[in-house]
C-alpha cells in the first residue's frame, strides 16, 4: 500500500458524535478516493469478557458498515477492532493511515467537555492529520446542501516554512469540492514582527510586512492547483478568534501542529488547541 491509497480512518464507539465522524470520513474517503477503515477500539476492562466485547464490537462495526452504505453506496469499507486504550490504538493505526477521523467527544464524555481526552490526545500526537468532526445536524444534509451553506475551507498559516503540510492538506482538500473558496488566515502582531525582523513601532508597516509574508508563504501554491479560488487573510493579534469563526461556516478548518515534542507533552499550540476546542464545525490537526 503506497502513501496516495492508505485508508481514511473513521473511529466509532456508538456515540452520537462518532456517527458524525463517520459520515464525515465516507463522504472524505469517497472524494478523495481512498479506503475506508472503520476501527473500534475496546478498551481493556474486566465488567465484561473478551468474547463479549468482541461480539459488541462486531455489531457496532457490522451497523456502522450498513450505514456507510446507506450514505456513500460506491465506497467499500473495512472493519478493525483492537484490544486497547482508544487513543493508544488510534495513534498507532495513525502511521498507516491517510487521516483518521474521530468524533469531538464520545460515550465516556462529560456533556459539558466541548472535546474528549481521547479525540484531543489523537490530534495531538497522530502521525497523521487528525479530523474532528464537531458540528451537528450536518450529517443531514446532503452532498449539495453542504457545498452551498459550507463553502469554504479555512486554514491557519505560520509566515514560515512549518506551513507546507498545512497548506497541501488544505489545497488538496478544497481541490476535492468543486467551487469551494480557501482562505488562508494568518495572525501577526507587533512583536511576532520584531522577531520575523520586520517593523515593530510602525504598525501600519507591520501589517503590510505580514501581507507580504503570507504571500511569500503561499506563492506557488495557486500554480499547483489552479482550480481552488484563494483568499488571503493577515490578521492582527491571534488567529484563533478568526478561525473559530470561520468554522461555522467552513466545510473543514486545518491547523498545523509541530512534530516532535510529544515525548515531552508539548501537545497542541494555543491557536490550535482553541481551534480543535471550540469550533463550530470539523477541524483538521495537521503534523508540520
Amino acid at each position: 500500500m503506497t502513501a496516495t491509497d492508505l485508508p481514511v480512518i473513521a473511529a466509532v464507539d456508538g456515540s452520537a458524535h462518532s456517527r458524525q465522524a463517520l459520515d464525515w470520513a465516507a463522504r472524505e474517503a469517497l472524494r478523495r478516493q481512498l479506503p475506508l477503515m472503520i476501527v473500534h477500539v475496546r478498551p481493556p476492562t474486566r465488567r465484561m469478557s473478551q468474547e463479549s466485547q468482541l461480539q459488541e464490537a462486531e455489531e457496532l462495526l457490522t451497523e456502522s458498515v450498513r450505514r456507510t452504505a446507506l450514505l456513500t453506496p460506491e465506497l467499500h469499507a473495512s472493519t478493525l477492532a483492537p484490544l486497547d486504550f482508544p487513543a493508544a490504538a488510534l495513534i498507532s493505526l495513525s502511521q498507516d493511515a491517510s487521516m483518521v477521523v474521530v468524533g469531538s467527544r464520545g460515550l465516556g464524555g462529560f456533556r459539558a467537555l466541548m472535546i474528549g481526552s481521547n479525540s484531543l490526545a489523537v490530534a495531538s500526537m497522530a502521525a497523521c492529520p487528525v479530523v474532528v468532526v464537531h458540528g451537528e445536524g450536518r450529517e443531514e444534509e446532503s452532498e449539495e446542501e453542504m457545498a452551498e451553506t459550507f463553502p469554504d475551507i479555512v486554514a491557519g498559516v505560520a509566515a514560515d516554512e512549518s506551513s507546507a503540510a498545512v497548506l497541501e492538506f488544505a489545497f488538496s482538500t478544497a481541490a476535492t469540492r468543486p467551487g469551494a473558496r480557501l482562505r488562508l488566515v494568518h495572525g501577526w502582531t507587533m512583536f511576532s514582527s520584531m522577531l520575523s525582523g520586520g517593523p515593530f513601532f510602525d504598525r501600519e508597516a507591520a501589517a503590510d510586512a505580514a501581507e507580504r509574508g503570507l504571500a511569500e508563504v503561499t506563492a506557488g501554491w495557486q500554480e499547483k492547483y489552479p482550480q481552488v479560488e484563494v483568499v488571503r487573510e493577515p490578521v492582527g493579534g491571534s488567529a484563533s478568534r478568526t478561525l473559530v469563526t470561520a468554522s461555522g461556516t467552513a466545510a473543514l478548518t486545518v491547523v498545523g501542529r509541530r512534530k516532535g515534542g510529544e515525548e515531552l507533552g508539548l501537545g497542541l499550540s494555543p491557536v490550535a488547541s482553541t481551534t480543535v476546542t471550540h469550533a463550530l464545525g470539523p477541524v483538521a490537526v495537521v503534523p508540520c
